[in-house]
């Protein structure tokens, strides 16, 4: 078994091909390691030339059409081989001599996990850097898992955790907080970051939407993912219970001969009262796919690091 594997996502990165595969090459010296690139839809030469460049240690995964970073990044986790795995950037915006400082201290203290955290970051200040530090507050306010930079692709797994991230969607800014989800013992260090030279970011204002999306998601993940009625059947019961008392009183409003029909509070508690009921329902209809998910794949909602028995 390898050492490591390098997960390198890439679309329309032509130009940086060839000094990213020197810089890799340079930095990784002295390590048993693989070069994983996932192409994900390049129209350029991006494919052409890593095929080019390639050696016994590249491996190249090449997607029919683009499906996106997050994607592109669980296809090279699932064909990694190495027992660590790095995930890096293809526009040399990372720099690859971090990796082994990297490596060093996850195995010299024992982490799981250690993410970068982009020191000194070579990007626009309203368009990348604003947005980003206003996204990290948000995420590790609502998430309690308190990274510095959860936008920076470098990062050293174990193995283990890499390959049980279950990675879809666009949940790679939400890494960490899957790995916290899986147990993972997790740190962060200063890496450099670099301007980028050749090619053009293909990120924008507009992910912003998609992160508060994404967060709605993984916070329902963190905290109901294996018990989804506690959301929704005390959101639902809570709901029910104000609609019914409401309904009461109206009724009894009703006996004493009041006219109620004009009442915008009779409309109020009619619609809590079946909202509440869509919710309860929606509640156990979600905890019949959640147990349907497991059972089915004969999954365990727990992951076990270790038994141990004395002899």
């Amino acid at each position: 078994m390898k050492k490591l594997s390098v997960v390198v996502p890439v679309m329309n990165e032509e130009d940086n091909i060839k000094p990213l595969f020197e810089a890799l090459e340079s930095a990784l010296e002295g390590i048993d390691y693989e070069i994983i690139f996932v192409d994900d839809g390049s129209k350029d030469k991006t494919v052409e030339l890593i095929k080019e460049y390639a050696n016994d240690r590249t491996k190249l995964v090449i997607f029919n059409r683009n499906y996106g970073q997050t994607t592109a990044m669980a296809a090279g986790f699932d064909v990694a081989e190495g027992e660590l795995i790095a995930p890096i950037d293809g526009d040399l915006q990372n720099d690859p001599l971090d990796i082994p400082i990297m490596i060093k201290k996850l195995e010299d203290e024992g982490w799981d996990v250690v993410a970068g955290v982009r020191a000194k970051r070579q990007d626009g200040m309203f368009l990348r850097k604003i947005p980003s530090k206003i996204a990290n507050w948000i995420i590790r306010k609502s998430t309690g898992v308190y990274l510095s930079d959860y936008g920076c692709t470098l990062k050293v797994f174990k193995k283990d955790v890499a390959k049980n991230l279950n990675l879809y969607g666009e949940l790679h800014r939400f890494i960490p907080v899957l790995a916290e989800m899986y147990g993972a013992k997790m740190t962060q260090m200063p890496v450099r970051h670099h301007a980028r030279i050749h090619g053009v970011s293909k990120y924008g204002i507009g992910r912003t939407f998609k992160v508060i999306s994404d967060l709605l998601l993984m916070l329902f993940f963190q905290k109901y993912g294996t018990k989804p009625m506690h959301l929704f059947g005390t959101l639902g019961f809570g709901m029910f219970s104000i609609g019914a008392i409401i309904d009461f009183y109206l009724f009894l409003l009703k006996l004493f001969g009041q006219d109620i029909g004009s009442r915008p509070l009779l409309i109020l508690g009619v619609m809590l009262t079946l909202g509440g009921i869509q919710l309860i329902t929606t509640g156990f209809l979600a905890e019949i796919m959640m147990r349907t998910y497991y059972e089915s794949q004969n999954k365990k909602p727990y992951v076990i690091k270790e038994i141990f028995t004395k002899e």
